[in-house]
């Protein structure tokens, strides 16, 4: 699937299928790959790891919305902006598929100098604070007898066609509860410049060739929202077996990159509330550290 690709080694969690060593890059290494950055000490700025002091340098996916795309419209391209604004930079992009490999051709590569969308927890990366928290969820149709389903050992899901991306978490929990002998299996790893598993599950659900799907939150809110009538996204926070549905997102950055980390972590602090409200532009179920919903309104009331 696309995503969380970097979901995907999320997920388990979600793929970032097979684990990916980036290669090291000594400083004359990095030096030649990038001459036009001087050598200086390290208190003097962040040139030294990398980290273009006049451009915000983002590893994206071409073609992976809700998340990024090559025209500017997903929530992490709207963040890039967000960030440079903030840092006196320009925003350039290095994109690549995220699939197996991502890390590895992109951060690793030191093409660009930070992925915007990534698990915490996930060692492929050094993480930075965590920007929002959310969990997969159910997708159902408005108005159907799934509507108030809350978790997958519900009674009403019995026999019921459900979608699932191959090989994520809630695959063992469907598993787990007798539903994979009905479910339809999506793949989990997929170009994404030509193909995505959420489409076409929305797609079949829509249709009714399934009844209900599982996915991803950024990605079930995100196309929950694109159908007539919109679909009822119902994050999965009850689940008390299988595997932790509930996932916090921070930035990835390589883990040499100790100031560089620093200051996003102070950026993430400072304007967490207009990145709330942008993840909420794109439907993205957001959830407090106690499972609540995070809404326009909370937020709103917030000191």
């Amino acid at each position: 699937m696309a995503r969380p690709a970097l979901l995907r080694r999320l997920l388990s969690c979600l793929a970032l299928a097979s684990v990916v060593a980036y290669p090291h890059v000594d400083r004359a290494r990095a030096q030649a790959l990038h001459p036009q950055q001087p050598q200086a000490a390290e208190s003097e700025d962040l040139s030294i790891e990398l980290v273009d002091p006049k451009r915000l340098r983002v590893c994206a996916d071409p073609n992976n919305l809700p998340f990024s795309n090559e025209k500017g419209e997903g929530f992490e391209n709207r963040l890039a902006e967000l960030l440079a604004g903030k840092l006196g930079k320009t925003v350039s992009y290095t994109y690549y598929p995220q699939a197996t490999g991502f890390v590895r051709m992109t951060l690793g590569a030191h093409l660009c100098d930070v992925i915007l969308g990534f698990p915490q927890g996930d060692d492929l990366v050094q993480g930075t604070n965590p920007y929002y928290r959310t969990a997969y969820a159910l997708v159902v149709k408005a108005g159907s007898d799934l509507e108030t389903v809350a978790t997958l050992g519900d009674a009403r899901l019995k026999g019921k066609h459900i979608g699932i991306v191959a090989g994520t978490p809630p695959a063992t929990n469907l598993a787990a509860n007798g539903l994979m002998g009905s479910a339809k299996p999506y793949p989990l790893v997929v170009d994404t410049r030509v193909d995505s598993s959420a489409q076409a599950m929305i797609r079949d659900l829509t249709s009714g060739a399934i009844d209900a799907g599982v996915l991803w939150g950024p990605m079930a809110g995100y196309y929950a929202r694109k159908t007539e009538p919109p679909l009822r996204v119902i994050p999965l926070v009850k689940e008390t077996a299988g595997p932790h549905l509930v996932f916090r997102i921070g930035m990835g950055v390589r883990p040499s990159d100790q100031n560089w980390k620093r200051q996003l972590n102070k950026l993430i602090a400072e304007s967490q509330p207009d990145i709330s409200r942008l993840l909420l532009e794109f439907g993205v179920p957001l959830l407090d550290e106690h499972n609540q919903p995070i809404t326009a309104e909370t937020l709103t009331k917030a000191p």
